[in-house]
């Protein structure tokens, strides 16, 4: 016991596993306990300022600024409502139709538009205004299930696509970094989709059907839009260009959150823009950037102080990985990643785990790349909310409360681990990965 009190890692270690407990059990609002871990491991200098600090420097911190901020604008210039008003009209008519539209819209939108934050930022306040429109308000359990639709159909589905989810660009760059291995879209896409994307699709919105039940109201209004404001014919083209922007990225080079940076910054200016600065004090919700902060922070800090490495290692020694056994093997990798998941998140997992494949694949015999792939069940699967911070940020837009999302994340993690992991496994084989 002295031995382990008087190990490097015990006090980074306890710092991290204090931070994701009060997460997990909502102890405390997760701000505070972001703001918790910031002062504890500055005071027990556990990493670098930049290390602990780094969730502020992260481009998903500044998608989700400037998501708050083009979500309001989206909001304030009707453009929101008028969206919504043309998906009303006919996606309301069913609690299962409206829950299923929700989930396949955001699951579409991931094929044209990189960020997972981006869309929540974009779909969000329209769903809000459909919700509105059928008669489902704020606060009730309807709505939860609609905002969880958002979070969960843009992160959970989207790690079918490979460009459209941080932690698959984490696995393609650290696969491509270490063994020279390039993921290519299209088998990626055929690998995944049917079971991680299709299947897993069904189930939410069964899920969603079934833990949020809801009765909109097919709005009846038959008068005409009015023609769209001069406000809403700039903010439509100024979305347009940030979109065409998003989708060509791999041709020039700037990343999703800096132009969302920028739409945001345009947004802003005086004369220009289209929120003063008395609506962004009291809308944009600093708590939430903060949280996102720390949760991308203990991340980097995990990684860089050597617990994920750990972990890692300790997890390769006790998992039972047999060559002889390959499902319980294909089982037992899965764990390894959803253990990682807790200290990690999602958007570190890949880092660590894709390093430690080739040992993987020596204990179970499977092929390199197959042990790479097996990774993305485990990391779009989160156990808590805490652990994907695209599910965050729509609970956070949306006021969901943290019991509810705890909820559909325990009951779709059970389903895929019951229903849907033998069915990928079964998928591997037919296609020959395994």
């Amino acid at each position: 016991m002295s031995l382990w009190l008087t190990h490097p890692l015990f006090i980074p270690s306890l710092v991290v596993g204090i931070t994701i407990l009060l997460w997990a059990t909502s102890l405390l609002p997760e701000f505070i306990t972001a703001l918790l871990f910031f002062a504890v491991a500055m005071v027990a200098k556990i990493a670098p300022p930049d290390v602990i600090f780094g969730g502020f420097a992260s481009s998903a911190f500044w998608l989700v600024f400037s998501g708050f901020v083009l979500g309001i604008a989206i909001r304030k210039t009707g453009l929101a409502d008028r969206a919504a008003r043309a998906l009303s009209s006919r996606l309301t008519d069913s609690w299962p139709l409206m829950v299923a539209s929700v989930v396949l819209l955001s699951y579409a939108l991931a094929f044209v538009m990189p960020s997972n934050m981006g869309r929540i930022a974009l779909l969000m306040p329209i769903v809000a205004a459909m919700a509105k429109r059928a008669g489902i308000n704020d606060g009730t359990r309807a709505w939860y299930g609609l905002a969880l639709a958002v979070g969960f159909g843009t992160f959970q589905l989207s790690a079918t696509i490979l460009p459209a989810n941080v932690p698959n660009l984490v696995m393609s760059g650290a696969a491509e970094g270490s063994y020279g291995i390039h993921l290519n879209y299209l088998p990626y896409l055929l690998l995944h989709t049917p079971v991680l994307g299709w299947l897993k699709g069904a189930v939410l919105i069964v899920l969603i059907c079934w833990l949020f039940p809801g009765k909109p109201h097919a709005p009846r209004d038959l008068t005409p839009s009015e023609p769209m404001s001069g406000d809403e014919k700039r903010l439509a083209w100024m979305l347009a260009v940030v979109l065409l922007l998003w989708v060509s990225e791999s041709w020039h080079g700037i990343g999703p959150a800096w132009t969302g940076l920028a739409a945001a910054v345009i947004t802003l200016l005086p004369r220009v823009g289209f929120i003063n600065g008395d609506e962004f004090s009291t809308v944009v919700n600093i708590r939430t950037c903060i949280y996102v902060a720390g949760i991308l922070g203990l991340a980097i800090t995990v990684t860089q102080t050597g617990i994920g490495s750990a972990v890692g290692e300790a997890l390769l020694q006790v998992m039972p990985l047999d060559a002889e056994k390959p499902f319980t093997s294909f089982l037992a990798l899965t764990g390894i990643t959803t253990a990682l998941n807790f200290i990690m998140t999602a958007n570190g997992v890949p880092a660590l785990y894709t390093t430690l494949a080739q040992s993987f694949a020596d204990a179970t015999g499977f092929p390199l790349l197959s042990v790479i792939m097996i990774q993305v069940l485990g990391y779009s699967t989160p156990l808590l909310p805490y652990q994907a911070s695209p599910i965050v940020v729509a609970m956070a837009l949306g006021k969901v409360p943290a019991r509810a999302g705890m909820l559909l994340c325990i009951a779709l993690a059970a389903a895929t681990y019951l229903i849907l992991l033998p069915l990928d496994y079964a998928w591997f084989t037919v296609l020959g990965k395994l």
